[in-house]
């Protein structure tokens, strides 16, 4: 069991993250790993959806942002880790493998599988939570089920030799929390150092969050130089202690306040976030300042964990339609106004459509439609939205808002519209030992 710190650093906290960041941790951050966090809720219910059409099940960008950081990771015997894979993470490893060819010869890919769990989970038992339903109940509406793995897939993957792991779906501090039990031996019971991992997985996963990039306001909540934000890391110990930290000369923020805002983050029961490897209590962690841009933080703990794993249930949730026009000048609000009466006469009682239609007035009431402006709008959008099952619905509002411009209040114009397959998400509950977690190391 190795005693010296391990440093493991974000290189990504979602599927549209900024590329540079990750460039500048692998080649100034000294890190020993480098975690790209890559998927949202529904991220493998769309790519399922993308992949059933003939499209590829994960994202180009992720093999992407591996090739970018490859080299130097590997000179440094480094290793990558993602859950990029999504719904395809051994098609991702093959396509890593081809796209470092001609950079590196080191390349060792492994995919983690088992997450996969549409075929196998009891559709007329499996309750859809919060509901009195099934999955059962949706039918054919399913089209992806997904149970969150643990560190286990990553860290055998490792143990087998892997320096670059792809994941479908996994806890997202699982993604870090692997790479330091395999570093430092953990066994998966060790419920301390399991619960410190976890907090290190969760303090990094939003990679750019913890260095204020969620944290400014532009006014109170100063972030220096944001344009240049550096992502973080963690220099952990043997204990799972860590000392977060960000590269020398990347901008950004990292101090006590921006860690404690992403250590409240998306935590529903501080006493107990739930995780496939462990239930972790955070009311007694503490956070201090380390020194400039550090800051050390410590204190979680753990006492088992959760007999079932949570599934991410993908289901076909008919089209959402936006379409909008613009009003500007004199009496703009007005007219705008009177586009939205015209448009709510001719949905329900022209065109007879039951389907639920919104409006709001972007420049007025969008984000505050509480408020009461203390003055009228020179210039206003008023942006319709509706979802449905039918395809043939959508499309209208599209058009019908178009045809607003020679048929609807005068000076309209900028008309946009936008129709497209929705995919939503419920989660159900699944028993760990009917998930098999798969390893298979691809070169």
């Amino acid at each position: 069991m190795s005693t010296e710190p391990y440093r493991i650093g974000a290189g990504a906290g979602f599927a549209g993250d900024r590329r540079d960041p990750a460039r500048v941790l692998a080649a100034d951050g000294g890190v020993d790993a480098i975690v790209f966090e890559c998927l949202a809720e529904r991220t493998i219910g769309i790519a399922q959806q993308r992949r059933a059409a003939g499209g590829q099940g994960f994202e180009r960008r992720t093999i992407e942002r591996i090739a970018d950081v490859a080299e130097a990771m590997f000179a440094r015997d480094g290793i990558i880790v993602t859950n990029g894979g999504a719904a395809d993470p051994v098609g991702a490893a093959r396509a890593t493998i081809a796209q470092l060819a001609s950079l590196t010869n080191d390349a060792r890919v492994a995919a983690v599988t088992g997450d996969d769990v549409l075929a196998s989970i009891d559709r007329s038992s499996a309750r859809i939570d919060g509901t009195d339903s099934t999955l059962d109940d949706l039918g054919d509406r399913v089209i992806s089920a997904n149970a969150y793995l643990g560190m286990e897939g990553i860290s055998r993957a490792l143990d087998a030799g892997a320096n670059t792991v792809i994941t479908g779906r996994v806890s997202d501090a699982a993604l870090f929390l692997g790479p330091l039990a395999h570093h430092f031996g953990w066994r998966a019971d060790d419920w301390t150092r399991i619960a410190e991992g976890t907090l290190v997985g969760h303090l990094l996963e939003c990679a750019g969050q913890l260095t204020g990039g969620y944290f400014a306001d532009g006014v109170a909540k100063h972030v220096p130089n944001l344009a240049t934000l550096g992502f973080p890391f963690a220099d952990v110990t043997s204990a799972g202690s860590g000392v977060y930290g960000k590269a020398e000369g990347t901008g950004g923020r990292l101090d006590t306040r921006t860690v404690l805002e992403q250590l409240l983050y998306e935590i529903d029961n501080p006493q107990a976030y739930l995780t496939p490897d462990a239930t972790v209590d955070l009311t007694n962690v503490t956070v201090t300042d380390a020194g400039p841009s550090r800051v050390a933080a410590s204190g979680a703990t753990a006492n088992g964990r959760p007999d079932q794993l949570k599934v991410s249930v993908g289901v076909r949730d008919g089209f959402a339609a936006t379409a909008s026009i613009n009003y500007g000048g004199f009496r703009a609000l007005e007219r705008a106004t009177l586009a939205a009466e015209i448009m709510c006469e001719r949905w329900s009682s022209v065109l007879d459509y039951s389907d639920d239609l919104q409006y709001e007035f972007v420049g007025h009431n969008a984000l505050s439609p509480w408020a009461t402006p203390a003055s009228a709008p020179n210039e206003v959008q008023v942006r319709f939205s509706t979802r449905t099952l039918r395809q043939d619905v959508a499309r209208a509002l599209v058009h019908e808002v178009e045809a607003l411009y020679t048929n609807g209040p005068a000076g309209g114009g900028g008309t946009s519209g936008n129709v497209k397959e929705t995919v939503g998400i419920v989660s159900t509950f699944i028993d760990r030992s009917e998930v098999d977690t798969k390893v298979e190391i691809v070169g």
